[in-house]
C-alpha cells in the first residue's frame, strides 16, 4: 500500500469529499513529513513507525477521522462540537479541520506511540 493508493481513494469519492481528503493530507504531512500513507479498512490510514496515527473516512452524509487503538478523542474539549465515538470523529464532507486542532491531536497521539516504546 501506498501514497498512490491513498490518492486513488480520494479521488475515487465525489469532488467535494476529494478536495477536503487532499486538504487533510496536506495538514497531516505538514504536521509530521515521515507519516506512511496507506489504505486499511476501507480508509486512508497514515502510520508511523507501523503505527496507526490517523485515518481519513468518507462517507455518505459526512467525512471521519480516526485514531485507531487510542483514546485520545474522548471526552476531548476541543471535539465538543462533533459527534465522537471511541476512536474516530465525524466532521461535513465540506470541512477541512483546522490546522491547530489536527496538528494537536496528531502530535498527542505520536507523543502516545513513542511513549508506548
Amino acid at each position: 500500500m501506498s501514497a498512490s493508493e491513498v490518492t486513488a481513494y480520494f479521488k475515487a469519492q465525489d469532488p467535494t469529499k476529494a478536495k477536503t481528503l487532499e486538504a487533510m493530507r496536506t495538514i497531516l504531512l505538514e504536521t509530521e513529513p515521515g507519516l506512511e500513507q496507506t489504505i486499511a479498512w476501507k480508509s486512508a490510514m497514515f502510520k508511523y513507525n507501523d503505527k496507526f496515527v490517523v485515518g481519513l473516512c468518507a462517507h455518505k452524509a459526512h467525512m471521519s477521522f480516526s485514531m485507531p487503538q487510542s483514546d485520545l478523542l474522548l471526552d476531548n474539549p476541543d471535539l465538543k462540537d462533533f459527534v465522537v465515538s471511541k476512536g474516530s470523529f465525524q466532521f461535513a464532507v465540506d470541512q477541512v479541520l483546522p490546522k491547530k486542532l489536527v496538528s494537536k491531536l496528531v502530535k498527542a497521539r505520536l507523543k502516545e506511540i513513542r511513549e508506548a516504546k
